[in-house]
């Protein structure tokens, strides 16, 4: 399936969720915030397969000001 993410086209297995994006993408699951098509997805359904063609923000907290 096809997804966008940070604005970089990406092909993924089908039936990817949230977490599994993550670990394909080496980031942890703490101190990250993510976005489908716009809306924030909560971590409750980060287990849920994500939509094709969906465009996904991955964002990671960084510390500093």
């Amino acid at each position: 399936m096809e997804l966008t993410v940070n604005g970089e086209d990406r092909q993924v297995p089908d039936g990817t969720s949230a977490q599994a994006l993550l670990e394909l993408l080496g980031l942890p699951d703490k101190g990250v915030a993510i976005a489908v098509n716009g809306a924030v997805h909560p971590r409750s359904a980060w287990d849920a397969a994500l939509p094709s063609y969906a465009d996904v923000e991955v964002l990671t907290a960084v510390q500093g000001g």
